[in-house]
């Protein structure tokens, strides 16, 4: 549905990242470029993806992004930011179903009282602000970080593994709270528990971000 495409390419295939990725800025309507098969996702239903589709597309100069060959380092720096981007939201959702487990167990009478007065519950929504509280002070430190010009990778991956595994926590307590009323498909608690899967995968995944940080540790 965007009316401009960021492309990111291989330009000298004996280069490959050290020199031969490059970024571009496709326009729709361009000659050799097409929007193929739209697939539908698990969650994140709100946001279209689908397949693009190059047929002898000559894109001109002007329409690279930075300079030729500098693609690979430019989206590198563009992830380090993207990942505190991906981990506020993790975070903005876990608060969210913190907030609504928080409401629900105060609601939800079972065997003569509310079910936040049992302990089990209790433990669960102690673990969920536990866990928010620690992904929100990561994300500060990195973003501190960030404005001060100072060198975030590491830390960035850090936050994006944690919020990313965190978030999934949280949304999988939030549901246990719930019950069989948290699986129905009206309920926020639902949909967020298969939004936020997504959230181990894109920008790097959990694996990937793991690999980063033991790097920069050693500096290999």
């Amino acid at each position: 549905i965007a009316d401009v495409a960021l492309v990111v390419a291989v330009t000298d295939e004996t280069l490959r990242a050290d020199g031969g990725i490059t970024t571009f800025l496709v326009d729709k309507g361009t000659p050799g470029f097409s929007v193929g098969e739209s697939h539908k996702m698990m969650g994140l239903r709100g946001e279209p993806v689908g397949e693009l589709v190059f047929e002898d597309c000559a894109v001109p100069d002007k329409n690279v992004l930075g300079e030729v060959g500098k693609g690979f380092s430019l989206i590198m720096k563009c992830l380090d930011e993207g990942r505190a981007t991906i981990s506020a939201g993790a975070i903005g959702v876990a608060e969210r179903l913190l907030e609504i487990s928080i409401h629900y167990a105060k609601q939800r009478v079972q065997f003569g009282k509310p079910i936040c007065e049992f302990e089990a519950i209790q433990f669960l929504l102690a673990d969920m602000a536990t866990e928010i509280y620690a992904a929100k002070m990561m994300l500060y430190h990195t973003i501190w970080k960030l404005e001060r010009g100072m060198e975030i990778t590491q830390e960035a991956s850090m936050l994006k593994l944690f919020s990313s595994e965190m978030v999934n926590q949280v949304a999988d307590k939030a549901l246990q709270i719930q019950g069989g009323y948290g699986y129905m498909k009206d309920n926020f608690v639902e949909r967020a528990y298969r939004d936020v899967r997504i959230l181990k995968i894109v920008e790097g995944t959990s694996e990937i971000q793991k690999l980063i940080i033991a790097r920069e540790l050693l500096k290999l």
